[in-house]
């Protein structure tokens, strides 16, 4: 892409209002909600403040509707997707609806997000061997051939579990390939892929992943409180529903029917009431993504990623994100030697830049409304900082 053609990107500007105050470049930290979302929050609360239960009928097919939408976005079947609050609710989902015991044992990637890291954790307080896949490189690269090194050094596993992108460095693993490895073993594979979903392309069951999560609030741009969980077809029944409540049966409106019959698709896991307006936000941002493309947004967004790491080797930064063909991803993370990526962070934050700051290095995550003039910009500030900013003593 030219660097003109990035300054039209595939989503709208005028749908997002940060815009008119910040450079917006964390959507691997928190993302904006557009209008389209705001709209559509305003939209179901007014209904239920106008109507109340009269209007449940409306809302429940919206929900569907919404449900549908991220189907498409995860490349799964409807019936296989239900709504979580957020990514750690639905891998607490998996994790303790395994039913794991002592003895068994699970492959887990390290150095991850602690959420993705703690349900998997937890379960060595019930004798559940649970070993780290560790990342290698400044990039943190997080290839295959380490997962099968580490489930070849012990016992089958029953569970591989990972990110599909990592959240300090942003390695983007093989999910397919892993599947291939997982499976292999024996065991079910678990992706946490809250900091990929709406900005790469997704094919989750044509991949072989069998369990997959993510909330809303990242490159989604969806409302907190919000998220997306997808159960494999055939993995269903392995995973007993922790929540299991009127929502989870079958008969969900046969209000006098009290038989236990869990529902025949993924909303046996949603136990209660569905948060009608935050998954109406939802959908409103879920539209909003599909509409563009998500094709077409992650072009924009790795084009974006490569221009910025362009412009940083220019001014002496150290770009610590692995940015191969297949590898990379929506994050870039780069440090200036001699420089604090904290004080840098504010500086830049006092100048109307929006960055991350994670593990010693700063980070940049634009989507598909942002343009190469706003990254062009940043780095200006940063080479103005950097020539400036007083270096820490020894």
């Amino acid at each position: 892409m030219t660097t003109s053609s990035l300054d039209t990107p595939p989503l709208p500007r005028e749908q997002f209002p940060t815009t008119r105050h910040w450079a917006y470049l964390n959507h691997a930290g928190m993302g904006p909600i557009p209008l389209a979302a705001v709209h559509a929050i305003h939209q179901r609360a007014m209904e239920l403040a106008s109507d109340g239960e009269l209007a449940w009928d409306e809302h429940k097919a919206n929900v569907e509707r919404v449900r549908a939408l991220g189907a498409r976005l995860m490349g799964v079947p409807v019936d296989d997707v239900a709504f979580i609050k957020n990514t750690t609710e639905g891998l607490g989902f998996v994790a303790n609806g395994l039913e794991l015991s002592e003895g068994d044992r699970v492959v887990v990637s390290d150095l991850d997000f602690p959420s993705s890291l703690y349900p998997w954790l937890a379960l060595r307080e019930r004798g559940v061997r649970v070993d780290l896949v560790g990342p290698t490189g400044v990039g943190e690269a997080l290839p295959v051939e380490a997962f099968e090194e580490v489930i070849a050094d012990g016992p089958a596993p029953k569970v591989v579990a990972t990110s599909w992108v990592q959240f300090r460095r942003g390695w983007r693993v093989d999910l397919p390939a892993l599947a291939d490895v997982t499976h292999a073993a024996g065991a079910v594979l678990c992706v946490d892929v809250i900091q990929g979903l709406g900005a790469i392309p997704a094919e989750l069951e044509r991949w072989g992943v069998d369990f997959a999560m993510a909330d809303g609030h990242k490159w989604l741009l969806g409302p907190q409180g919000t998220g997306l969980l997808y159960v494999r077809t055939a993995r269903r029944d392995r995973l007993r529903p922790l929540e299991p409540g009127w929502n989870s049966m079958r008969h969900r409106e046969q209000w006098d029917e009290l038989a236990f019959a869990y529902d025949d698709s993924a909303r046996r896991f949603e136990g209660g009431m569905p948060n009608i307006i935050g998954i109406a936000g939802l959908g409103g941002s879920l539209e909003l993504l599909l509409e563009a493309g998500v094709d077409a947004i992650w072009a924009h967004v790795d084009a974006l990623c490569e221009h910025a790491c362009a412009g940083l080797a220019s001014l002496g930064a150290t770009v610590l994100s692995e940015r191969g063909a297949g590898v990379r991803s929506g994050i870039v993370s780069f440090a200036f030697p001699g420089h604090d990526a904290g004080a840098l962070g504010a500086a830049l934050r006092s100048r109307g830049f929006a960055f991350g700051a994670r593990s010693g290095a700063l980070r940049i995550a634009p989507h598909g409304y942002n343009t190469a003039e706003e990254i062009d910009r940043a780095q200006h500030a940063l080479a103005e900082l950097t020539a400036s900013a007083r270096r820490p003593s020894a």
